[in-house]
């Protein structure tokens, strides 16, 4: 294989930016060959050379698995991981180096349009299955590129808004995700943001693309852009911004040439850009011909409906409406059963090898009567009143015949999308009306949502069943009907929490900013964790999902293993008459920590199957850095030592068993100086009992001298925030300036024995 010293300076350049749209530069003097890069990540959008960015009509057809707001909510890393699997064998069938993919920025409002195609509000879920996804697409010896990197939360100014972060958010919440994908997969390659971070873009940031994923956390891969996110080239390659997507005809090439020539830019940083690209051919090529076609159709479709129905949340079944007897007269109402929609808008769209529609697959499962009627209409074109009011008689008619009613509602794909965000979590208000009038005719009503992220539920309480049926997938139709008449039992959980409102989500205030800045005001409180510090009521909490059976818990323990990490255990028991599976949570909290922190947070999770009356142990790890906070004194993490409480839960607010557990943490010892608080120098090993015997003294002397205190107030307590460069203002209080002076030649040497340790 070619190596660098090879090349020319202008060869080296040429490996840094793209041919075309989709394929990196060759280098025929010397066999360096094309590799074509290609949209993901819930199925292969290989587009044929000349085939616009953004159409379907010329992607060659592949299996559409659900996206990421379906397959997230399975939270069962072994299906996820034979879903990656099965993506990369396509990929490989196809020729196709590296799947663009997964993504997994953290959800951080309910209205970014691009929301479907990420996993989580929490980082823990997201960096799990994303790793899962990593690890299945790359056994198949083709690459992936998580994305987007990083604090990429909206899709309003993407390409300009600055992500405006503090340090322990960006690392606890936005980064904590991509760490862990990058420490436990390796990604081949991972694709920087468009947006800025804290004022500067992603594509030229080296803190971000060298210091952070490189230097900390070990990333071996290529940084590539996504397309279009180049800002400009010869800082990006600076700052570890490898390989700039699509091509720019040369343009950025011979400005790095440039700069070499004019010694703006030392070689090294073109060295090193065009060895990683050297090495993403080494490992395309022995990735090459892993997998041979053709491709077996009919078997990914049906891991796509496992997939999509294991996707499926259920909200709510009151009366045990489901599962629908098969026998019962069914009205399906809403033009979503028939013309599904089972993707996003945007780069992610595929071309499915087969599309199935939920009245199709009610109809093949029922034995009764099944009627259809529209209910409303899905043109851009608006339909008029009187069509409407005709939609909804027709609907009503259905409903009122049937001895129950399944309604089929959600958004529209105008309304989601990559590049523009919603303005509200609503459903159509005609959908609503529809609704409304069915529900009249007819109390036994189920709905089923076709939408990518949440939307607000006014009608929760007015229907006794709700399947939140997300984005599924080309074989989401059948996959519903397996799970409305129980051939499938839910196991879905919320990987977000539904609001009741808008106005109730954590960066209302702050979303989507003004004049390309958006402050992440919220903090460290995103998702479950504001709504649950903050007891607000919601429509239905994270990690909510019911099932056609029941699970109950035993009493978890918890133990610190010799590797550090927490070792928790429970017994669940499938107390139903049917075989299930439940996704057991564990949340922890530390009552005493001296940082803020959410009320409790995710660290764990399992999805165990069980049979009817089934009991099995579940043991569940949680890691010890997923424990720790980022420390801005040492810009570090840290993790606190205390008695944590473990809750093993169902939701986020259905807490089944509760233990703790001594943790000990990890030693920091921050330097002094005169800025330092009482408090912090009373902490530190060296300085601690030398200052506090001298400021019980100069109590003493000023307590004899006066007493203007109150009695009981503990003056060691009322001084800890007081800087240590002042003190001397006390000791000339209790014994003038001779004192003071005294007391500055003090702080002096204390500061310095105290910081000696650290120096050496």
């Amino acid at each position: 294989m070619t190596d660098i010293a090879d090349l020319t300076l202008e060869e080296k350049a040429s490996l840094t930016s793209g041919a075309s749209f989709w394929y990196t530069k060759a280098i025929d003097r010397v066999g360096v060959p094309s590799l074509m890069v290609t949209d993901g990540p819930h199925g292969l959008r290989k587009q044929r050379e000349g085939g616009d960015h953004l159409g379907l009509g010329d992607s060659v057809p592949a299996t559409c698995f659900p996206p990421a707001v379906g397959l997230g909510s399975s939270w069962d890393v072994e299906l996820v991981e034979r879903v990656g699997q099965a993506l990369g064998v396509e990929t490989s069938i196809e020729n196709v180096a590296v799947l663009l993919g997964p993504g997994i920025n953290i959800k951080r409002s309910p209205l970014c349009g691009r929301n479907f195609e990420y996993v989580s509000e929490d980082p823990i879920v997201s960096g799990v299955i994303g790793a899962a996804l990593v690890k299945g697409i790359q056994s198949q010896g083709v690459g992936t590129s998580l994305k987007h990197f990083a604090a990429n939360n909206q899709e309003h100014d993407r390409m300009r808004a600055s992500s405006d972060v503090d340090a322990r958010p960006l690392r606890e919440i936005y980064l904590r995700g991509f760490q862990r994908v990058v420490e436990d997969a390796q990604p081949w390659t991972i694709m920087c943001s468009y947006n800025r971070i804290n004022g500067t873009y992603a594509s030229e940031d080296p803190w971000l693309l060298t210091q952070v994923l490189r230097d900390e956390w070990g990333f071996e891969g290529l940084v590539v852009s996504d397309w279009g996110a180049v800002n400009e080239r010869v800082p990006g390659l600076k700052a570890g911004m490898d390989l700039e997507m699509p091509s720019s005809n040369g343009v950025t090439d011979a400005q790095i040439v440039a700069a070499v020539n004019d010694g703006s830019l030392e070689e090294r940083y073109v060295d090193i850009a065009a060895g990683r690209a050297l090495d993403l051919v080494r490992k395309a090529q022995a990735g090459a011909g892993k997998v041979e076609g053709p491709l077996d159709v009919d078997a990914h479709h049906a891991l796509a409906r496992e997939a999509a129905g294991r996707s499926i949340v259920l909200l709510k079944n009151d009366d045990a409406v489901l599962p629908l007897d098969a026998s019962a007269s069914i009205a399906v109402i809403g033009e979503f059963a028939e013309k599904p929609r089972y993707q996003g808008a945007g780069s992610s769209m595929i071309n499915p090898t087969r599309l199935d529609s939920a009245l199709d697959g009610i109809k093949d499962a029922a034995t009764g009567t099944v009627t259809y009627a529209k209910g409303f209409s899905l043109a851009v074109t608006a339909a008029t009143d009187e069509e409407l009011a005709a939609l909804r008689d027709e609907a009503v008619a259905a409903a009122s015949a049937a001895d129950v009613a399944v309604v089929f509602l959600g958004l529209p794909a105008r309304l989601e999308s990559e590049g523009y965000d919603r303005t509200d979590i609503d459903l159509p208000a005609e959908q609503l009306e529809l609704l409304d009038a069915v529900v009249a005719a007819n109390s036994r009503t189920v709905v089923v949502l076709s939408n990518g992220s949440v939307v607000a539920l006014p009608f929760a309480d007015k229907v006794p069943a709700i399947l939140e049926a997300w984005l599924l997938g080309q074989a989401g139709g059948t996959a519903t009907a397996d799970v409305l008449f129980g051939a499938v039992n839910p196991s879905g959980k919320l990987t977000e929490t539904v609001p009741l409102r808008l106005e109730d989500s954590p960066a209302y205030l702050d979303f989507p900013g003004d004049f390309s800045h958006v402050r992440y005001g919220e903090g460290l409180f995103v998702g479950y964790r504001w709504y649950d510090s903050r007891r607000f009521e919601v429509a239905y909490p994270f990690g909510h999902g019911l099932s056609y059976t029941t699970f109950a818990y035993g009493d978890a323990t918890a133990a610190v293993a010799a590797s550090g990490d927490i070792e928790v255990r429970v017994t669940v028991t499938n107390t139903g008459e049917r075989d299930g599976r439940e996704v057991v949570q564990v949340y922890t909290s530390l009552p005493t920590s001296q940082v803020q922190r959410p009320v409790r947070e995710l660290k764990a999770f399992a999805s165990v199957a069980l049979a009817a009356g089934e009991s099995r142990e579940v043991v569940l790890t949680v890691r010890r850095k997923d424990l720790a906070y980022w420390d801005i004194r040492i810009d570090g993490w840290v993790v606190e030592g205390g008695e944590y409480v473990v809750d093993v839960a169902a939701s986020s607010r259905d807490l089944r068993s509760s233990t703790a557990v001594a943790v000990t943490g990890d030693e920091v010892v921050l330097p002094l100086s005169r800025t330092s608080s009482l408090g912090e120098v009373f902490a530190h090993p060296v300085a601690g009992p030398i200052i506090q015997a001298a400021m019980a003294e100069m109590m003493g002397a000023m307590n004899g001298a006066s007493s203007v205190m109150p009695e009981g107030v503990d003056m060691m307590e009322m001084m800890g925030s007081f800087p240590l460069g002042r003190i001397g203002m006390m000791a000339g209080l209790a014994g003038g300036d001779a004192a003071a002076g005294s007391s500055d030649e003090m702080i002096d040497g204390l500061i310095a024995a105290a910081n000696a340790p650290q120096q050496a």
